[in-house]
């Protein structure tokens, strides 16, 4: 089967679009290596089992790209790249194929992700795809429909950078709803709100992932924060064997006395993980909780405000979940952080018992008194407060800065043991840093030069499907359009 050409691009969208819509079931859209497609539109897969890939399958610079090239105008236009939540989408797969989001700097705008599938569909893959820098909310978003999706693989892509780390211009890199999916040995690099982002789907297995930033600061790496829609509902929902890595010094490294540096970013994860919708939103759900999730055998590494963090939680099940390398735990208040909350010091595990039961939890789990909005806290502005990657064998006993605290390589939790010699995770932090470098090298062209601190704090998540757009946040809300 021969490619379809970009060319002429004045008529590439109607013409990929007409294939599909007349291609019937199990329809190839083969797209040209190495090309690109400046598309104007959505492209819409039209019936079960279609497929949209590259020619070849190839997985890296040669795969196909998508350009999402439409107008915007007064913060509305074109976002979506793929769309396959139509009603008999079932089996759909895309693969293969890159998709360039073209937000390059500018403001959010309103509309779909880089990537929408699900819907009331089931049996949809996703693989091979690398989204990055969407205008929108999220790079990867799979949604629930009238909570019918399920069975959706989301597995070996290379999901970022997505959005930017201003105040509320942030994107997932892939948001999750539907329910029995599993999102496996996917790379998510430069996330700006949620790495991962799992909306309940019940029943969902998510392992063997990287989450890493580098040139951003990032809300919360794994989140399973989210009441709407499943009304927190995380049954059999398995989060298990994932690293994330927060942010790495940048500077020169004295081998014989350094242990930490500065990061010319400031860039930390501030949640590693997040359970329970108190830790994001405060308390705009009430005594709403997350319920019946497993978040296992996780591994973390760098700089983050918490490691884990958990409120307003119901049998959830944490253990096993530990520190490697070099860690630091870092922030200070932000000037979203409410005058009369407490905001706890960042250490690795906390939880606020507040609103929480049936929890089987790690030991070395510490109680705060208020674990509510935690996305709230600040990387600090400069500062020797970063760790120095790929070296879990240095010593590490300096104290961290910003009211954070630093600690020892190879500290673990609940007795776990995550299986990994020290050289063994030295070599996989330095593959992946310098994997995620080039990656940003090629695709984070523009980054806004100054960013105010204020732009750091925590707040609302923008959700949007075709069948519909919800906001939800917590303190200051996303200004409608």
């Amino acid at each position: 089967m021969s490619c379809i050409s970009p060319d002429p691009a004045n008529t590439v969208t109607d013409r990929l679009n007409q294939l599909l819509s007349t291609g019937g079931n199990g329809y190839v859209l083969s797209l040209c290596p190495g090309l690109q497609y400046l598309i104007t539109k959505p492209i819409l897969f039209a019936a079960p089992n279609q497929e949209i890939s590259t020619q070849g399958y190839p997985t890296g610079n040669d795969r196909a790209t998508l350009v999402v090239n439409g107008p915007v105008s007064n913060g509305t236009g074109h976002t979506n790249a793929v769309d396959g939540t139509c009603t008999n989408c079932s089996g759909v797969k895309l693969r293969n194929i890159q998709i360039n989001g073209t937000r390059a700097g500018a403001p959010p705008t309103q509309g779909g992700a880089n990537i929408e599938m699900g819907g009331g569909n089931s049996g949809q893959l996703i693989e091979y795809v690398h989204s990055y820098d969407p205008r929108s909310w999220s790079c990867l978003h799979v949604a629930e429909g009238p909570l019918t999706c399920s069975g959706v693989v989301i597995q070996n892509n290379d999901i970022g950078p997505c959005g930017s780390d201003a105040f509320q211009e942030w994107a997932d890199g892939i948001s999750l709803s539907c329910s029995n999916s599993i999102v496996q040995n996917n790379t998510i690099s430069d996330p700006t709100d949620g790495g991962i982002v799992i909306f309940g789907s019940p029943g969902s297995l998510i392992q063997n992932n990287t989450v890493i930033v580098q040139n951003a600061t990032c809300l919360g790496g794994i989140n399973l924060v989210d009441y709407e829609p499943w009304l927190g509902n995380y049954t059999n929902t398995i989060v298990r064997d994932n690293y994330i890595y927060g942010g790495f010094a940048t500077d020169t490294q004295d081998a014989s006395t350094d242990t930490k540096g500065t990061n010319k970013e400031d860039a930390i994860i501030k949640i590693g993980i997040a359970v329970g919708p108190r830790t994001w939103f405060g308390n705009q759900y009430l005594q709403n909780v997350s319920s019946s999730g497993t978040v296992l055998s996780n591994h973390l590494s760098g700089a983050f405000g918490y490691a884990i963090a958990i409120t307003s939680a119901r049998n959830f099940t944490i253990q096993n979940n530990v520190l490697f390398g070099n860690t630091s735990f870092i922030g200070s208040r932000g000037p979203n952080c409410t005058t009369f909350d407490t905001t706890p010091t960042p250490q690795p595990f906390v939880v606020d018992y507040n609103n929480t039961s049936g929890l089987s939890l790690q030991s070395n789990f510490q109680q705060v008194p208020d674990g509510e909005s935690l996305t709230c806290i600040l990387p600090p502005d400069s500062g020797d407060y970063w760790p120095f990657g790929g070296n879990p064998g240095g010593s590490n006993t300096t104290s961290g800065g910003g009211g954070g605290n630093s600690t020892p390589n190879n500290s673990g939790g609940g007795g776990g043991n995550d299986g990994l010699s020290a050289g063994a995770k030295a070599g996989i932090a330095l593959g992946v840093i310098l994997g995620v470098a080039l990656i940003a090298v090629a695709t984070h062209f523009i980054r806004k030069a100054a960013l105010n601190r204020q732009q750091h704090a925590g707040g609302a998540r923008r959700l949007q499907s075709r069948d519909g757009d919800t906001w939800e946040g917590k303190g200051t809300t996303y200004p409608s359009p």
